[in-house]
């Protein structure tokens, strides 16, 4: 039987914020995966090393979290005001699908970098030293990103003194804006950033209980829950909860049920096949604990302490999406993410998560007696860790 040779195809992996992905110009990738499809998601599947029954993604470019599991595909827009497209890919590690059903805001710091190194920003809008602009608009959820990156002799500075919990070591500092962030699909509110039309929601979950919830489309469908009403204190580190099936089934249960009642699902079973969206997140009011990293924590270091699950585990620092959602819930009143934080006005908070702490702001506004929040800001940022050609066995599209 004849084997067919493997397929190079020109990419790039990055680290963005406390994420890694594999990086492809869409023009780069074979004609039959330019357009979405299966096609695409089988070549984005071996890519990464997906499905894999052992859980290692050894025979792909993948590191076996969900931190490490995905891809992105990036073009120049073709939208008024805006430089490049980017499409964002959650691969299940085990499972054969891919889920687009939501940015990773983490990646999003990788994404002006890669466009300018790639070309795809108009040589006229960067400069040979000082500060670039990059407009993005975020296909999977119709939101535009605006990066600000240092340019050092005319190539993006890579290296610097920012340090990011949650990754090893500094390097130069991008400055993220979310224009825009919440959802204004439609929803039990009428298209407001809580598809409830409550800051609050009693959140039905059968053989957990009723607990008190808030359901917040902003950056990422999110699931907020006080940590002392599922028995955790918020100081939990990943081994706490990863190696805990019950705990694990729990926070699905609420995830499930929460994306139900968001309007995300239309039956509970669907729940399994978008792990991607919602993500479910617990707080708790500022306390002291000692980060993966060994660093300490104190009370006086954060305003409250936030932990989130990603593709069902307790992820290892914070998603970007979920940070921007932790700093919309904060800057609204009566949130369980503001009370957590004291409840008190505020236009930025600084929380803890498993690796240390994040600052992340918002501006909200109440227009019409409906919460708006015009941008979320944070900072995180990237490096290319190598470039050239990734190869797939040359059967993928058969």
């Amino acid at each position: 039987m004849p084997h067919l040779p493997q397929i190079k195809v020109p990419a790039t992996y990055m680290r963005g914020g406390t994420s890694k992905g594999v990086f492809f110009r869409l023009q780069d990738l074979p004609e039959v995966a330019q357009v979405p499809g299966r096609a695409r998601d089988a070549l984005l599947l071996r890519v990464i090393g997906s499905p894999d029954p052992y859980g290692k993604q050894i025979d792909g470019m993948g590191a076996a979290t969900s931190s490490t599991s995905k891809a992105v595909i990036v073009s120049k827009s073709k939208r008024p005001g805006h430089d490049v497209d980017y499409l964002f890919g959650q691969v299940s590690i085990d499972q054969p699908f891919v889920d687009w059903s939501g940015n990773c805001g983490n990646l999003s710091a990788a994404v002006g970098p890669f466009a300018i190194s790639n070309g795809l920003v108009d040589a006229g809008r960067v400069p040979r030293d000082g500060m670039a602009t990059v407009r993005i608009w975020q296909a999977n959820i119709g939101k535009t990103i605006v990066a600000h990156l240092p340019i050092t002799g005319g190539a993006v500075q890579e290296t610097g003194d920012f340090e990011l919990d949650g990754v090893t070591f500094p390097s130069a500092e991008v400055q993220l804006e979310f224009i825009d962030p919440a959802d204004e699909g439609e929803g039990e509110g009428g298209g407001a950033m809580f598809p409830t039309g409550q800051v609050v929601d009693d959140l039905e979950v059968p053989g957990i209980g009723t607990l008190k919830a808030t359901l917040i489309n902003a950056g990422i469908p999110t699931i907020f829950v006080n940590a002392e009403a599922i028995g955790y204190t918020g100081t939990e580190l990943q081994d706490a909860i990863n190696g805990d099936a019950r705990a694990l089934a729990m926070f699905e249960a609420i995830r499930a049920h929460g994306a139900l009642r968001m309007g995300l699902i239309q039956h509970i079973d669907e729940a399994a096949r978008r792990q991607h969206t919602p993500k479910v997140a617990f707080v708790a009011r500022p306390a002291g604990y000692t980060a993966s990293s060994g660093k300490p924590i104190a009370p006086g270091d954060v305003d409250l302490l936030v932990r989130a699950l990603s593709m069902g585990k307790l992820h290892h620092a914070m998603m970007g999406t979920a940070a921007v959602a932790i700093g919309t819930a904060a800057a609204i009143p009566g949130t369980l993410v503001n009370l957590a934080a004291g409840g008190s006005e505020r236009n930025a908070v600084c929380f803890g998560h498993p690796s240390g702490t994040l600052r992340v702001g918002a501006e909200a506004a109440q227009v019409d007696g409906q919460w708006r929040v015009t941008k979320a800001l944070m900072s995180r940022s990237a490096r290319v860790l190598m470039e050239g050609q990734v190869r797939v066995p040359g059967d993928i599209f058969e």
